[in-house]
């Protein structure tokens, strides 16, 4: 723990320094750049942030770094340069800002600046006086008359047009029509259309109005008459697949996957959703999707694919250690083929473990675990015809063996599960499991643990053999589709599950338990609903997007009802961990102000409910090297109606919220984060009141922080 005290040192030395040290008289350091409207806009100012020349440097501790010498060498390769001040910088961004402005639809606008200075510091704030705008009092069109052209173009322009009269003129809306308008015509099969074949012409008056010619031309802007050619519907005339002779692969399927036929029209949507559904099956490394004019009006279409590795392994660890001497290790090695029977069917076999230890006592909880999957290119059920978008749903087949070994109890799981899972037109991805079932077996309960749930009516339901039967699902957004996020980012997760209600319509045939309780195969079946849902957010600033801010807000809660008394063990929540409250381990948190249970020999606290929020500090150090600085506060509680100290009541449910607080170092390949970070208490609602507030003197003492290793981001 000592080993921590260095980097405090460094990051309140480095807050306390100069961060102009080292710049030459005459420099300045650019602080802020500020963008400033004399009357109100129909546009946020901030649109225009980006076309300033020279990006301003906010705060850092490494440019305190940087400072700490003059020459070059290692605190220059660790600390990051002052941003200079240049004036010639500041003429090219008003230049840039009046284009802009002009390009938004005001003409004629005056932009200044004015450059402050405070001590060796450059505040610069740029004045913008907007031109005069004008709205579209009339449209006349001048198109190529003869053919369908004329009927399809007014059939689509007069009920979607982005350039109506009374809007606003300005180039941006003009590039948007053009955008939309040729799209659409190409989805009607217009094949050698282009945005380039669009031309606007506009007669500003002094009443504030405009009049304007929306031109198309039968040749484009780069072309002379001479090269005009009639706009004309095109139609698919061959069809032809190339895949590598090495890759097995049936033919069939990839027909199946195409929407683009012969005798179709042509439509530029139809060869998008063909590319999409073709390398979604992420059996080929490239889909190469070429359309050749063959006649006058029929384009051939030839689908070139390239292979792919189709098998490999992957490797996962997470780990973490507290001071009390707990340590965890999680590691997982899974093997997958992704064209098992030349189909595109993902197979998937998973090895994992959990391995915690506490050395000074030899106390010691381990987990095994096997699970395999297929994944079939289909929605089984359906034929692919049933989906004419980019993307079609996959059937998930899915089983799973774990094995526990903790010192008060031995326990199996066995799962299996039946769904769907794909990806919205929204982005949103989604597994929904109509048929899932898990079926715990306990054995070899240590005596005094036995004796424990006898006592305990809520333990008693949780730890028992059970089956639980039922559905589930899962809805996911990520507004980044990178392994490891290198931009700002947003997420939503919402997840479902259902359990025993099926079942329970056929209570009357089951028989019973001595206390009531329906059984299958001799267990009962659990009956609960549990929802959890999480929001988060990153952004990233600075020079070269290095910092960032990021933010993750957890609700979740789950309720047993008929059949069962108390949510079964897997599915209750916890807090703590390399994702959670760092400054604990993994179910060491809660539920409410309840203390560690002491017939656990590692920590097992878990609740019915809940709440967590998390914000971090996200900064680059030096090559790959990240720094952050987070802090967690949350906790879970119980359901039950006993009094019980663990139990959420709402009116004062934020009097038992943990918090913690804490620096981490990563290692950020892209292709992976690599994370390691060192969390430490601040508020713990278990210890008695009065002193659940933890000082400054006690942040490194046994059983106040805990190490974390993980892999990518926490959230």
């Amino acid at each position: 723990m000592k080993r921590i005290l260095p980097l405090f040192c460094l990051l309140f030395a480095a807050a306390a320094c100069s961060t102009t040290r080292v710049l030459e008289e005459g420099q300045y350091r650019l602080v802020k750049n500020e963008i400033e409207m004399s009357e109100p806009v129909r546009f946020s100012s901030s649109e225009l942030d980006s076309y300033i020349r020279q990006d301003a440097q906010s705060w850092s501790p490494f440019i305190c770094v940087y400072n700490w010498s003059r020459r070059d060498g290692l605190f220059h390769k660790i600390g990051r340069a002052p941003v200079v001040y240049d004036s010639t910088a500041v003429a090219s961004s008003c230049e840039n800002i009046a284009t802009r402005m002009e390009y938004l639809g005001y003409y004629g606008s005056d932009v200044t600046s004015t450059t402050t200075y405070k001590g060796r510091k450059a505040y610069v704030s740029y004045h913008v006086k907007p031109g005069r705008s004008y709205r579209v009092s009339s449209i006349r069109y001048e198109i190529p008359e003869g053919g369908i052209f004329p009927i399809d173009f007014y059939a689509d322009t007069l009920t979607a047009s982005s350039a109506i009269k009374g809007q606003w003129l300005s180039e941006e809306m003009l590039e948007a029509e053009t955008v939309r308008s040729a799209d659409r015509l190409r989805n009607l099969g217009y094949f050698d259309l282009s945005r380039n074949h669009y031309s606007f012409e506009a007669d500003t008056l002094a009443d504030g109005t405009a009049e304007l010619i929306y031109r198309v031309r039968e040749y484009t802007r780069n072309e002379t008459p001479a090269a005009a050619r009639p706009l004309r519907r095109y139609y698919i005339g061959q069809v032809t697949i190339t895949k590598p002779e090495t890759l097995p692969f049936r033919k069939k399927l990839l027909r199946d996957l195409t929407t683009i036929h012969p005798g179709d029209i042509y439509s530029e949507r139809s060869v998008a959703n063909t590319y999409s559904r073709i390398s979604n099956i992420r059996v080929f490394s490239s889909v190469q999707v070429q359309m050749t004019p063959s006649d006058t009006n029929v384009v051939d279409c030839g689908i070139q694919l390239s292979q792919s590795p189709v098998r490999g392994i992957k490797i996962k660890a997470e780990g973490s250690s507290n001071s009390t001497g707990l340590l965890g290790f999680s590691p997982q090695v899974s093997f997958y083929h992704k064209n098992l029977f030349h189909g595109g069917e993902w197979f998937n076999l998973a090895f994992s473990g959990d391995f915690q230890y506490r050395i000074s006592d030899q106390t010691k909880a381990i987990e095994y675990g096997i699970s395999t999957g297929l994944s079939l290119p289909k929605f089984l059920g359906l034929p692919y015809s049933a989906f004419k978008g980019p993307r079609i749903p996959r059937t998930e087949i899915n089983a799973a063996y774990n094995y526990q070994n903790r010192p008060e109890y031995n326990r199996e799981v066995f799962s299996a599960s039946l769904g769907y899972t794909g990806i919205t037109r929204t982005n949103i991805s989604y597994k929904v499991f109509p048929l899932r079932a898990n079926f715990v077996r306990l054995f070899g309960l240590d005596s005094d643990f036995a004796t424990t749930l006898s006592r305990n009516p809520f333990m008693r339901y949780a730890y028992q053999d059970h089956l639980d039967a039922g559905l589930g699902a899962d809805f996911y957004y990520n507004s980044s589709s990178d392994i490891v996020p290198q931009g700002s980012y947003t997420f939503r997760r919402f997840s479902l599950d259902l359990s025993g209600n099926l079942i329970s319509l056929f209570n009357y045939y089951l028989p019973e338990s001595s206390d009531g309780t329906d059984l299958i195969a001799g267990v009962p079946y659990s009956q609960y609903v549990r929802g959890e849902f999480s929001w988060g957010r990153a952004y990233r600033y600075g020079y070269e997007d290095r910092q960032a801010v990021a933010i993750r807000l957890l609700a979740g809660a789950g309720y047993a009802y008929g059949n069962s008394s108390a949510l079964p063990f897997e599915k209750q929540f916890y807090a703590g961990g390399a994702s959670s409250m760092r400054g604990w381990q993994a179910r060491a948190l809660g539920p409410g102000t309840e203390p560690i249970n002491t017939y656990f020999s590692i920590p097992s606290q878990t609740g019915d409910i809940k709440l967590e929020a998390n914000l971090e500090y996200r900064f680059g150090i030096v090559w790959k090297f990240e720094g952050a600085l987070f802090g967690d506060i949350g906790n879970v509680w119980t359901l039950t109606n006993t009094g019980a100290a663990g139990e959420f009541h709402i009116k004062d449910f934020y009097k038992t919220l943990g918090a913690d607080w804490g620096v981490g170092l990563r290692l950020n390949l892209q292709f992976i984060l690599i994370r390691l970070d060192f969390g430490m208490q601040l508020y713990d609602p278990s210890r008695r009141a009065g002193h659940r507030l933890i000082g400054a003197e006690d942040w490194l003492k046994s059983g106040n922080n805990a190490f974390h290793f993980g892999i990518g981001y926490p959230f």
